[in-house]
C-alpha cells in the first residue's frame, strides 16, 4: 500500500478527531519528503475549516465529518505534488497585509519585505508627493504595500502578464488603494513611455534574477509551479538589471531613486551594471534579516 493510499483510506470508517487527522496528514506529508510537512498540514485543515490555527488547536478532540476529511485529502494530494501551499490557499501574508495569489504570480516572499523597508525610507526623505513606477508587479504586492503605507504616492505598475495584473488589480481592491495604483500591460517601460522623461521619482522592480542554468535546481515548489516568466533572469540571471538601469534614467527624475531585489549576495554582479551606466551615485547594498545582500539601491545624479 502506498503512503497516499494510507493517508487517504480508512477502510473501518472510525470517527476521526483533528488530532489524528493532523497527525496521520502531517506523517503523510513527512514520508513523502515535503518539507515544513505539519505546519502544511495545519494549514491545509484551517481552510478546509474555515478557521485559524488557534481554533483549530481548540478543536483538537472535536470529530471531522466526512465531507470535511474527503477535502482534506484532497488538499494534501495536491501538496504532496510540491504545489506550493499558498497556490494551495490562495493567500500569503506579506507586510501583515493578506493577499490573493494564483499560479498566474510568484508566491509574495518575506525578504522582499526589505524591498518595502528601503523604498519607504527614500520616500521618507522626500517631502512632497511621490510618482513611483513598478516593474513587474506579479500579485501586486509591492506596490499595494506602499501605497497603504503612503497616502501622498501614487504609483504606476507593470506586467507583461494579463494574468498577473488581474490579481494585482484585485488585491489593489481589496486594500481599497485601487485609486492611486495604475496597473499597465507591457514589457518593462514600454506602457509608460509617453509619460515623458523625468516623471518618476522612485522605480522599484523585484525583477527576475535567476541565471537559466539554475532553474532546473530550484525547489520542486518553484520550479514546477512558479512562473518561469517571473524567474529567468537570463544566462547570469543579470538581463533585467541591464535593461532596467540602462532605460530607467531616462523615467527617473533627477535625484530619484532605483530599488530593486537581487539573488541572495549578488550585489558584487549588480553593482557594476549600476556603475556601467553612469548615471547614477554609487549604490548602497541592504541586507536581510538572514544576513544576506538582498536590495541594491542608488540616486540618480542630477
Amino acid at each position: 500500500m502506498t503512503a497516499e493510499a494510507r493517508i487517504v483510506d480508512r477502510p473501518d470508517q472510525r470517527p476521526v478527531t483533528v488530532r489524528t487527522a493532523l497527525r496521520e496528514g502531517a506523517e503523510f506529508l513527512s514520508r513523502l519528503g515535503v518539507p515544513g510537512a505539519r505546519l502544511d498540514a495545519e494549514v491545509l485543515l484551517c481552510r478546509v475549516l474555515g478557521c485559524g490555527r488557534g481554533k483549530l488547536f481548540v478543536a483538537f478532540e472535536s470529530i471531522l465529518g466526512a465531507e470535511a476529511m474527503k477535502q482534506f485529502h484532497s488538499l494534501l494530494r495536491r501538496r504532496a505534488q510540491r504545489e506550493p501551499i499558498s497556490y494551495i490557499t490562495g493567500h500569503r501574508e506579506f507586510w501583515s497585509l493578506d493577499f490573493d495569489v494564483t499560479p498566474q504570480v510568484l508566491v509574495p516572499r518575506p525578504e522582499t519585505e526589505l524591498l518595502v523597508e528601503v523604498a519607504l525610507d527614500i520616500l521618507g526623505k522626500r517631502r512632497s508627493s511621490s510618482r513611483i513606477l513598478e516593474i513587474g508587479t506579479g500579485s501586486g504586492a509591492i506596490a499595494v504595500t506602499l501605497a497603504t503605507q503612503r497616502v501622498e504616492v501614487e504609483i504606476w505598475a507593470t506586467d507583461l502578464s494579463a494574468g498577473a495584473l488581474e490579481v494585482a488589480r484585485h488585491n489593489a481592491r481589496r486594500h481599497a488603494v485601487e485609486e492611486r495604483i495604475h496597473f499597465l500591460q507591457g514589457d518593462l517601460f514600454d506602457p509608460v513611455r509617453h509619460w515623458g522623461e523625468g516623471f518618476f521619482h522612485l522605480i522599484v522592480s523585484n525583477p527576475p534574477y535567476v541565471p537559466r542554468r539554475e532553474l532546473e535546481v530550484l525547489s520542486a515548489e518553484v520550479r514546477n509551479w512558479e512562473p518561469r516568466l517571473a524567474l529567468d533572469g537570463g544566462e547570469d540571471g543579470l538581463d533585467f538589471y541591464r535593461r532596467i538601469f540602462f532605460a530607467g534614467d531616462v523615467f527617473l527624475a533627477g535625484g530619484g531613486y532605483v530599488a530593486f531585489e537581487i539573488g541572495a549576495d549578488r550585489g558584487a554582479e549588480v553593482l557594476p551594471v549600476l556603475e556601467q551606466q553612469g548615471g547614477y551615485l554609487p549604490g548602497t547594498v541592504y541586507y536581510d534579516y538572514a544576513g544576506r545582500e538582498r536590495v541594491v539601491a542608488a540616486r540618480k545624479l542630477r
